[in-house]
């Protein structure tokens, strides 16, 4: 008998369930159209699961629980807000508005969801916290 012990099939095993887990893992992203946020100083602890979405041509669309988002007719936009179960508004509704939108779309959403007794918060990308050099080599931090 040998004394010796064969390696080479458990890396094969360890390899194959190292492929298992990144091809059924899923990856989370925060959101899923291409919304560029204005910047904000204050960050919301809440994570809202409705999100309303206007994009810089100030289209509307509206995604329930992760679902993909849909396109919305801003006449409509009531009706589906009132839609969303009350388990899922109770979090908030999101409203992402693109940097190049006009601000009065955004307050119109906003004032909808008021209107209808919805609670709704707006959605910003954190501020940049990096060091501005001045001309004199002092530095001055960049919060708003």
């Amino acid at each position: 008998m040998m004394a010796e012990f064969s390696m080479a099939s458990m890396t094969d095993v360890i390899f194959l369930l190292l492929v298992f887990f990144m091809v059924t893992s899923t990856f989370v992203f925060p959101t899923a159209l291409e919304v560029n946020l204005p910047e904000g100083t204050e960050q919301s602890p809440a994570k809202p699961a409705t999100r309303v979405f206007v994009d810089s041509v100030g289209s509307y669309y509206v995604s329930v629980a992760d679902a993909e988002p849909l396109p919305v007719a801003k006449d409509s936009l009531a009706a589906v807000l009132l839609a969303v179960p009350d388990t899922l508004a109770e979090a908030g509704i999101a409203v992402y508005g693109d940097e190049a939108v006009p601000y009065g779309r955004v307050v119109e959403v906003l004032n909808l969801g008021a209107a209808n007794s919805l609670k709704m918060v707006l959605a910003t990308r954190p501020a940049a916290t990096s060091e501005n050099t001045m001309a004199d080599g002092e530095t001055t931090d960049n919060a708003l």
